[in-house]
């Protein structure tokens, strides 16, 4: 059996596994996800709610923007609570308030002690009773699966009513809490109809008791005992502390065998020197035929960098709320476009960006790894960039209609905001996205085709490279097995398929496989053994990758051996990207391999950022928060958009770019101007580097420290968060925010300057270039 068949079989067999365990722990999501009520009722029988009143809430709280203000078991935005945390801390003061009230607790005589009507007011003794009562009631379940009836106390109702009225006023626009809102970044008024802030309210309580109710014959919550919320006896269990320990312990394994094959055989020098063979004199893709297709590509990559900077500029408004709340520098701009919104666009167009970054470079390459331009390939790809202009369109508009409230709960999900991060946008647009990447897999086979059916040294490349754009394409249909009501395991479950396969699985393999063909293209490593390379690091990606996917999902309502599994498997994913590390210092080497290879610098000096952001910003970030024990105490906190932004921008943000300035280089014959992409690198990165260091970390690791200490709710609350140290961090990050903002502007003038001339060496500054090569078209008119 050859290098490369056993090469396969590890794929083949990674694959099979890992989606597996993938598939049959997410049958036990759907089978031990907390049960919804068919209704709740008090012990006399009194309705307080039904299953339809609470999947309406779930509706109602999408229809604000769902996880894009405040959080639920953790997921969503850092601004505002999170409502689960909240709810369940309200309403045990609330209990305790009615116990209190109520008189002398079970067993205790009249004369005992005078009654009390607030909890506060009371003994050490009389309130440690209080609390065992408090516990014993939030954590017993009275479920009952044969009729689907939840029962609670008359003082139960009473606090939950109680806890009711205070969200009621606060989304409603009570005036009473204008202060509150300002804290939260709320809007005045987020929900007018009282119908629909009743539904609300019941959806947020259902939420909360999945959080402290314990699962039948178990001593653990539905969440699996979070947040830690100590009223409760809310704390971390033993399972939840064992996982984390083996995760630590496989990721230290992990790590040294990868350290020993580095050594002793992916090491060897007959290795390097058989997949290096001498750099070619000239540049192999200086005369590259450009195809029509290919020259129609360079609007894309406009659109990329447009969006990119609209993207950021969201993100900076979006972070001033955190200060400001409902203001920008006095402004009441958030009127019009508040906290929900802007933090929606700034995470959508994220999406966009990078997204469309990776499928110009996949129209680009096409043609080139297939040597044939497919008939009516150029129509396809600029039918297929209107379609992303509708798409993007569509959708930020429809989110706006529907947090400001004017589209009906059916319609909001259908056209306007589906409430969850990610997969925002609205069903029809996200349907029309999804028969976007279709339409992108058809064109991307179509020009793969010829060189699908070679049988050459690059056909293992090729057939990763294929593999990849499928996946792509496919794993964004996972989004359409939830709908609008769905229940939030199952939906969180689907989700992830989505956001996480594409971000730390399929993506790597497209990017690991466009890189390689590059190289191979470039003649610096042979197509045979980076076909291999690839072969062997995808397997290493997915093993972790696929069933790592359930790190996301330890308090989502879903049962022990889903943090087992999570816990396992993702401690794996920080390994891979040490080796990507390796290749990138390797890859850095290569610039210096032939003269002409400096043309490629600053794209290759892109993929160096990446690699390093892989291991500080994915790896270290990453692992941070990702064994269950610290997720536990750190979820929904600051150290969550630590790694998100350091791996999203760090690692797919700066990956994308780099694609597009290769396809820009490779479409561009004049030499260019690089001092303006030298600073624009340097600013995004030190830019990044200064937004977490100066202000997300601290803020998040303040948080923990709180959360240990007190609970979620309080650090999450406005009462830590308005702090003045706390504001003081806020604005600090200003400092990195304005440096990595001049970054981009750096690069949206370069690519400018591609159109007017002033970014090629030798023209004059606002001139445009005079003479293309014939054949090539400028970008900008492509």
């Amino acid at each position: 059996m050859s290098k490369t068949t056993k090469l396969w079989s590890l794929l083949g067999g990674t694959l099979l596994v890992a989606f597996f365990l993938l598939g049959f722990f997410g049958r036990e999501v759907y089978r031990q996800a907390p049960p919804l009520p068919e209704q709740v009722v008090t012990e006399d029988g009194t309705v307080l709610m039904t299953k339809d009143s609470i999947l309406d809430g779930q509706q109602v709280w999408q229809s604000t923007g769902g996880q894009q203000l405040g959080s639920i078991w953790g997921h969503g935005a850092y601004q505002a609570p999170d409502w689960s945390a909240d709810w369940l801390h309200r309403e045990c003061l609330a209990l305790l308030d009615e116990y209190a009230a109520a008189g002398p607790t079970v067993g205790e005589s009249a004369e005992a002690r005078s009654p009390a009507h607030q909890y506060a007011e009371l003994t050490p003794s009389e309130q440690g009773a209080l609390r065992e009562r408090l516990r014993l009631e939030m954590r017993t379940n009275q479920y009952d699966p044969e009729t689907g009836t939840l029962t609670v106390s008359r003082e139960r109702a009473a606090a939950m009513a109680a806890t009711a009225a205070h969200y009621a006023a606060l989304y409603g626009g009570d005036p009473s809490l204008a202060s509150l809102r300002e804290d939260y970044a709320m809007q005045d008024a987020a929900v007018k109809d009282p119908v629909r802030l009743a539904a609300l309210t019941d959806f947020f309580f259902w939420t909360s008791w999945a959080c402290a109710t314990e699962r039948p014959d178990q001593h653990v919550t539905y969440t699996n005992n979070w947040p830690h919320e100590p009223l409760i006896g809310n704390v971390p269990t033993g399972a939840n502390v064992v996982w984390s320990l083996v995760s630590i312990v496989l990721l230290l394994a992990g790590v040294g065998a990868l350290v020993w094959w580095r050594a002793f055989r992916g090491g060897r020098e007959s290795d390097h020197l058989e997949s290096a063979p001498p750099a070619p004199s000239h540049d192999p893709l200086g005369n590259l035929t450009l195809t029509p297709s290919m020259r129609a590509v360079g609007k894309y990559l406009f659109v990329v960098v447009a969006v990119f900077g609209l993207q950021v500029l969201l993100g900076a408004l979006t972070a001033h709320y955190t200060v400001e709340g409902q203001h920008f520098f006095g402004l009441p701009i958030a009127k019009w476009l508040p906290y929900s919104l802007t933090r929606t666009w700034h995470i959508q167009t994220a999406v966009f960006w990078i997204a469309t970054a990776f499928l110009a470079a996949g129209l680009f390459l096409a043609p080139a790894i297939g040597g044939k331009e497919p008939r009516f390939q150029r129509l396809g790809v600029n039918v297929l960039f209107g379609a992303l202009l509708l798409v993007v369109g569509g959708s930020l508009v429809g989110e706006y209609l529907s947090v400001h409230q004017t589209l009906g709960l059916d319609a909001g999900f259908w056209f306007g905001h589906q409430g969850y991060e990610y997969v925002d946008l609205g069903r029809v647009w996200q349907i029309a996205l999804f028969v976007g990447l279709v339409l992108w897999l058809g064109l991307m086979l179509r020009g793969l085709w010829p060189a699908l059916t070679r049988k050459d040294e690059s056909r293992t490349l090729v057939l990763m490279f294929t593999g990849a754009s499928a996946a792509i394409g496919l794993m964004y249909g996972a989004g359409f097995f939830f709908s609008a009501r769905t229940h939030l395991s199952v939906m969180e479950y689907w989700r992830w398929w989505v956001v996480h396969l594409w971000v730390e699985g399929f993506f790597e393999v497209f990017a690991t496989a466009a890189l390689a063909f590059l190289f191979a293209r470039l003649g610096l490593v042979r197509p045979k053994h980076a076909g291999q390379a690839v072969v062997g690091s995808s397997a290493l990606f997915l093993l972790g990758g696929i069933p790592g996917t359930f790190h996301h999902l330890y308090f989502s309502g879903t049962p022990t051996p889903i943090m087992a599994i999570g816990a396992t498997f993702s401690a794996l994913e920080v390994v891979p990207l040490v080796l990507i590390g390796l290749e990138a210092f390797e890859t850095y080497r290569m610039q210096h391999a032939a003269p002409w290879m400096r043309r490629y610098r600053w794209p290759i000096r892109f993929f160096l950022g990446v690699a390093f952001w892989n291991l500080v910003g994915a790896g270290l970030f990453g692992f941070l928060i990702n064994p269950p024990i610290a997720l536990y105490y750190a979820q929904g906190l600051n150290t969550t958009p630590v790694h998100g932004h350091t791996a999203l921008f760090g690692v797919y943000g700066l990956l994308a770019l780099g694609l597009t300035l290769t396809v820009a280089r490779l479409l561009s014959a004049k030499p260019w101007r690089e001092g303006v992409l030298r600073y624009s690198f340097w600013a995004m990165n030190v830019g990044l580097a200064l937004m977490v260091g100066m202000s997300l970390l601290p803020i998040g690791l303040a948080q923990v420290v709180a959360s240990v200490d007190q609970g979620l709710w309080f650090a999450r609350s406005a009462e830590f968060l308005q702090q003045p140290t706390m504001e003081t961090l806020r604005w600090l990050r200003i400092v990195g925010d304005t440096i990595f903002l001049s970054g981009v502007a750096a690069l949206a003038w370069f690519f400018l300057g591609l159109i007017r001339g002033h970014s090629y060496a030798g023209s004059r500054e606002g001139a445009r270039v005079p003479n293309v090569p014939k054949g090539v078209e400028r970008p900008a008119t492509a």
